[in-house]
């Protein structure tokens, strides 16, 4: 069960010290605790959880900036193409710096070992139930990593795009990663994830003369809830406009390393 989004509605969480535990109850079922002291109790429940996710995730940002670390978290539906985007990314750019990435799956290490065989790092994270990263998860997942300076980090989120909105990892930047074979209005569904985004990544365009979507209308709508988030069109199995990718990447590694001069 997800602590904060409550996906897993069968669950109810509580606090007992410094842990969580959850008991099962049917939906509509009341609690004893009475409607509104559960409802306090909820709320109390979610700023704690908020908070402590908060402050590890300044933690590791602290942590990623004072290696010259660019921590990118990839964020999408599943099944948009994140994963092979990464290898085709891992694979061209290889030479160009360190990499490291940190695969979130709720179960299996299939994207791990897909990852594994571009010689790059990679640290699995299976979440089971939960929904998201949080930032523990990517501490912990740093830990086992200990990329060196001037590593680029590819944080592979569990696809979903609701709750890794809500999470800070410490990241240096969130990329939505989206595809023509979802809804063109996807950013005014999930106005959220896409506000949050510092690049949105419109994949499998070379499927384009077969499914109906409208390119222009995403980027309208993308442009609308966030006008400062570039839109790129690609295609990582075919390779089109993939540079366009690869310079924004050069320059986030670019920013980073003039932000630690500075």
């Amino acid at each position: 069960m997800c602590d904060v989004c409550g996906c897993g509605e069968s669950e109810h969480l509580h606090r007992h010290g410094d842990h969580f535990h959850s008991h099962p109850h049917a939906a509509g079922e009341p609690h004893s605790h009475g409607d509104e002291g559960s409802a306090l109790r909820s709320v109390r429940v979610e700023a704690d959880v908020m908070a402590k996710n908060d402050r590890i995730a300044a933690h590791n940002r602290g942590w990623l900036e004072g290696r010259n670390i660019v921590a990118l978290n990839l964020v999408s539906s599943p099944g948009a193409g994140k994963t092979t985007l990464l290898e085709r990314t891992l694979r061209d750019l290889a030479a160009e710096c360190p990499w490291a990435v940190v695969e979130g799956d709720q179960q299996t290490d299939n994207d791990a070992r897909r990852i594994a065989a571009c010689n790059v790092p990679v640290v699995q994270i299976n979440t089971g139930a939960v929904c998201h990263l949080d930032a523990q998860m990517v501490l912990d997942a740093c830990r086992r990593l200990n990329s060196p300076a001037g590593t680029v980090m590819l944080i592979e989120n569990v696809g979903n795009l609701i709750c890794p909105a809500l999470f800070d990892l410490g990241e240096s930047a969130k990329v939505v990663v989206a595809s023509v074979a979802e809804g063109d209005d996807k950013p005014e569904k999930y106005p959220y994830m896409f506000q949050a985004a510092s690049l949105v990544i419109l994949n499998k365009c070379d499927l384009l003369p077969y499914v109906p979507f409208d390119a222009d209308r995403f980027e309208q709508i993308a442009h609308q809830v966030n006008p400062d988030a570039p839109v790129l069109r690609v295609s990582a199995t075919r390779g089109d406009n993939l540079d366009a990718w690869y310079d924004w990447l050069r320059e986030r590694r670019a920013l980073n390393a003039a932000a630690g001069d500075a």
